[in-house]
């Protein structure tokens, strides 16, 4: 009877303690609350690399940022959205004329937030940070490609050198405001095509550079 009695009052404390856990344990975490902390860290991290901000200059640009994330999914959340309703009807003229007009719409969305964000960025940044920014919303690609080609192709002119950093700070623009990194580095691939050929065009054959770079570090790794 004792044994029984004790099992029903442990019981009962267990259930008891389960249930204020329960009444305390905070709330889950809302899809858009978990959206906004990770944008606020992505941009925290750009920020993070700029050097000495004053505290209210950090957090501000920190916003910005943040804030340029969530304007290009929305932005490319309606496109998605309308694309899906024209795929959805009976695929004519008519719809490809519509899904034409989507794109051209969105194109023009992006360029003017582009636009305006680079001018709110520069109301607390100098020139090199925001060139900061844009490299750190893109994964560092300009930057490190081009260092790639330079260690690649030692004997490169300075034209080229120029003309291969417009073309990456060209994709970067565009890059900037992809959906996804897939997206952003898809923006990279098209400009590197360009650079490709146009060394090919120069008379180098990037095949034997590629393997002769390779070589040269496989030298240095083994010293």
């Amino acid at each position: 009877m004792k044994n029984s009695l004790s099992s029903l009052l442990l019981a009962g404390f267990l259930s008891s303690a389960c249930f204020a856990s329960a009444q305390t344990a905070p709330p889950a975490e809302t899809k858009e609350a978990a959206y906004t902390r990770t944008i606020t860290e992505r941009a925290s991290k750009i920020v993070a690399t700029l050097g000495e901000l004053n505290p209210k200059t950090s957090v501000q640009v920190r916003d910005v940022i943040a804030n340029q994330y969530r304007q290009l999914n929305d932005i490319h959340e309606k496109q998605k959205t309308q694309l899906a309703a024209l795929k959805a009807k009976p695929q004519d003229e008519t719809t490809k004329v519509e899904a034409a007009k989507v794109e051209t719409e969105t194109t023009a969305a992006l360029d003017k937030l582009h636009a305006q964000y680079l001018k709110k960025l520069g109301r607390h940044l100098t020139t090199a940070q925001i060139e900061q920014v844009k490299d750190g919303m893109t994964y560092n690609v300009a930057p490190n490609t081009m260092r790639a080609y330079n260690e690649m192709l030692p004997n490169l002119t300075e034209a080229q050198k120029a003309q291969m950093l417009a073309w990456l700070l060209e994709a970067r623009e565009h890059a900037m405001d992809a959906s996804t990194s897939e997206k952003k580095h898809a923006w990279f691939g098209k400009y590197k095509g360009k650079i490709n050929n146009y060394l090919s065009a120069a008379g180098i054959d990037m095949n034997q550079a590629g393997k002769d770079w390779q070589a040269r570090r496989a030298a240095e790794g083994s010293k």
